[in-house]
């Protein structure tokens, strides 16, 4: 029996037993770390220096892009140090810094894709208030409250898990820390409050993912209403991809943590881990990349380095609108 007073360091969950499959995880992981860092990377330059791409749906990608970036280098370089080096051992200080952030990526990610989905909504919908609606300030302000709120939200569960007492050792079932896992340490009926904090921040994301699946219904009304192909093409062009990251993002999360007790087993376990935090960041910029023309066309031209510059915040070309009120 020991208190987190004396819990110096906590154990994370193996990820192999010989040091061959250790060394692969590493290059594995190192593989998926480093095309993730370059996948963003690249969107962030091709936004950054393309000024027709300063408008308001690339404004919140850019931002969405930074919190990837923050999710990938957050949980697989310790992962991959203890991995290299054959341990299982993070800190005390350190699996709290690691929980803060892991909640405050996943957190800001959740946000920044509803906002997302408000502003697909927005140019389709109600396009000819769209440039009213979203100027520049109104989008930093919407990026500035993601942002904040999912610092408050980090903050009140880090503090509020790392205060609980932990009797039950200090080894962890996952190769990260994250809070069901430091739950199931404490031998403490205050647990409850971190449960009910839960219960308050999952209902605050079904409201999002509610909103997200009602926008997306009168997005898609509208499209249908849309005469020309051409139309068409651009609606599903810049409303595809972001269907398909919240729908990556949403659906792994909630495998990963609504999933029933019978189905749980460490391989499970772990490899809805690696699923929920690692793939949808590693996979953001290529399915961006992929479905969005102006992302593409201002990628050739960045490699081409024939950037011409046009208005700030230009109104998208998605003609509109076709929603009733």
């Amino acid at each position: 029996m020991s208190n987190s007073s004396s819990i110096r360091h906590f154990l994370l969950l193996a990820l192999a037993d010989t040091r061959q499959l250790q060394l692969l995880h590493f290059c594995l992981s190192l593989g998926i770390s480093l095309a993730a860092l370059l996948g963003n990377g690249i969107i962030i330059s091709t936004i950054a220096c393309g000024h027709h791409l300063h408008m308001p749906m690339f404004f919140f990608l850019l931002n969405l892009v930074l919190t990837d970036l923050g999710s990938i280098c957050t949980t697989v370089p310790k992962a991959m140090h203890n991995s290299l080096w054959d341990t299982r051992d993070i800190s005390y200080t350190g699996c709290a810094a690691q929980l803060f952030f892991f909640m405050f990526s996943i957190t800001t990610d959740l946000s920044l894709l509803t906002i997302m989905c408000y502003d697909r909504y927005m140019s389709i919908c109600k396009a000819l208030h769209y440039r009213t609606l979203l100027g520049s300030r109104a989008c930093a302000h919407m990026a500035a409250a993601a942002w904040a709120s999912a610092f408050l939200n980090a903050l009140m569960h880090t503090a509020n898990t790392f205060s609980l007492p932990l009797c039950h050792g200090n080894a962890l079932g996952q190769v990260f820390c994250e809070i069901p896992q430091i739950l199931k340490l404490s031998c403490s009926k205050s647990q409850l409050r971190e449960l009910g904090i839960i219960v308050v921040i999952s209902c605050l994301g079904f409201g999002c993912f509610v909103f997200i699946v009602f926008s997306y219904v009168q997005i898609f009304r509208a499209v249908l209403r849309i005469p020309s192909e051409q139309g068409w093409h651009k609606a599903f062009s810049t409303c595809l991809p972001h269907l398909a990251v919240v729908s990556l993002f949403v659906s792994t999360a909630l495998f990963a943590y609504l999933k029933p007790p019978s189905m749980s087993s460490p391989s499970l376990d772990l490899a809805l881990s690696v699923l929920h935090s690692v793939v949808p960041p590693a996979l953001n910029p290529l399915i961006y990349s992929l479905r969005n023309q102006e992302l593409k066309t201002s990628l050739r031209a960045l490699m081409s380095g024939s950037f011409s510059a046009t208005t700030h915040f230009q109104l998208p070309s998605v003609i509109g609108p076709w929603c009733t009120s």
